[in-house]
């Protein structure tokens, strides 16, 4: 009988892009770029800068975590951090190669999966979600709906939030939004990703604090296990 060739591996270039900073790496390698994000970003910008920062790597294939709503592999509505220009980009012509884009925090959420069903809460510049339901990944577009006070969960857990509350009285309301959330979504555990989870003192219930890196390790599921993402 004739031995069955093993698949080619596929090194997938993860691009992750937020309001504040893109982050750059290799899944499953260690080694993280990190270039300047912000309200003036166009996607043309930041093909260019990407670009420019790994011109010297060797990828086949492309992951964009987006900080938006995804559908069939294309962003749905203009990013609420960046500039505008995104929703009619070609990324696989800008970048030359094949690109998959999905939402940043389902991204994440697939990195930090470990079983049943999970809760992804990313405390950045924004409020990132997605559930993650026995290896299914559904993005959800929780921050901005209303919480209290006329505002939004993002406008508390978000990095607005933390500016105008203060550190202890914003960790307060992180526990608060992720109990509720939890609970009203059936969720299992919750796990806290995000530039900010660092400075929570104390976790909630049921929670976990995730790292960062695993976003990386999420956008290279994408391609192994990309039926897992919902497109």
């Amino acid at each position: 009988m004739t031995a069955r060739k093993a698949e080619p591996t596929l090194r997938v270039l993860v691009v992750d892009v937020g309001g504040t900073n893109i982050k750059i790496a290799i899944a499953g390698e260690r080694r993280v770029l990190k270039l300047p994000s912000g309200p003036d970003l166009t996607p043309s910008r930041m093909v260019h800068s990407v670009r420019e920062a790994v011109r010297d790597w060797s990828y086949d294939v492309i992951t964009m975590g987006y900080p938006g709503p995804v559908k069939g592999g294309r962003p749905q509505q203009e990013p609420h951090n960046l500039a505008a220009g995104w929703t009619r980009f070609s990324y696989a012509r800008a970048f030359g190669c094949p690109v998959r884009i999905v939402n940043d925090a389902a991204m994440q959420a697939l990195g930090s999966y470990r079983g049943r069903r999970m809760l992804f809460l990313g405390l950045g510049t924004g409020l990132g979600s997605a559930i993650v339901d026995h290896g299914k990944v559904q993005p959800l577009e929780l921050a901005h709906l209303p919480y209290r006070e006329g505002k939004s969960y993002e406008d508390y857990v978000g990095v607005r939030g933390l500016k105008r509350l203060g550190r202890q009285k914003w960790e307060h309301h992180v526990h608060q939004v992720t109990e509720l959330l939890r609970a009203g979504l059936l969720c299992d555990y919750v796990v806290l990703g995000g530039g900010n989870v660092k400075k929570l003192i104390t976790l909630p219930p049921f929670a976990a604090r995730g790292n960062n890196l695993w976003a990386f390790r999420g956008g290279g599921r994408v391609w192994t296990e990309g039926a897992l993402v919902a497109r």
